[in-house]
């Protein structure tokens, strides 16, 4: 069993995900404890598929990919965390608008007594780098509609950057049933209902410009499916098996 677990969803990411693996199996080869690296790639059109096998095949103890069919970022996800082995497994983003370097602030011995840590680019300590103010201000106003509606409390909910104790992500990712960027918020309210300590860690956050979030599109969707996991958790879809 790894130390660490690093997922990576991939979707049409040929332009970005070598820079991201390069830099990241760099600061894996500083670090004292064990790793793998998942990358799941997910319904490519583009060669991303191959270029993550080449990364393999080249660290063969390091890296390993995942294929999957279907589209979805939430899938990817998912995926890759039920399939990852570490005593800790970490969401990163293949833009890596978050240096890698900033990856111990979530794990011991700098943080501890905690069952997940999410990366925020709003707490008083965080950064954030070549956002226009449109972008922040539309996160903001989908951050009061998820405080409203599932998680109040948290300031960000969305940024791609998050770390699971293996046994969390083992028990909250099978009751996953957001496929797309909703996941999150979905996560995020199964683990609060089953009373896990959540954290928000200050990151430095840089804007991507080649961003895949459609604002507009992505803001309703996720509106939608705000309303989706309240009627779920009515349901007692994310409830445990009664023994």
């Amino acid at each position: 069993m790894p130390f660490l677990s690093i997922v990576i969803p991939a979707h049409n990411e040929a332009h970005r995900l070598p820079g991201t693996l390069e830099k990241v199996l760099a600061f894996l080869r500083t670090q004292p404890y064990s790793a793998e690296v998942l990358v799941v790639e997910n319904g490519s059109t583009d060669n991303t598929l191959a270029l993550a096998r080449a990364f393999q095949e080249a660290n063969p103890d390091v890296v390993r990919v995942l294929h999957e069919e279907r589209r979805g970022k939430g899938l990817a996800v998912q995926r890759g965390m039920l399939a990852a082995r570490g005593e800790y497994r970490f969401l990163c983003d293949a833009d890596l608008s978050m240096p890698i370097e900033e990856l111990p602030r979530f794990l011991p011995p700098q943080l501890t007594d905690f069952d997940i840590a999410i990366g925020s680019r709003e707490l008083p300590e965080s950064r954030r780098l070549q956002e226009p103010a449109y972008r922040h201000l539309i996160g903001r106003a989908f951050n009061l509609m998820v405080q409203a509606l599932a998680l109040p409390g948290f300031r960000d909910t969305q940024c791609g950057f998050k770390c699971f104790r293996g046994e969390v992500a083992d028990d909250v990712f099978r009751y996953q049933t957001m496929t797309g960027m909703s996941f999150d918020v979905e996560i995020l309210f199964i683990a609060r209902r089953r009373g896990y300590r959540i954290v928000e860690v200050p990151i430095t956050w840089y804007f991507d410009p080649d961003s895949r979030v459609r604002l507009v599109h992505d803001s309703m969707r996720m509106a939608i499916d705000l309303l989706a996991i309240r009627w779920n958790a009515l349901r007692g879809r994310y409830d445990p098996p009664k023994t």
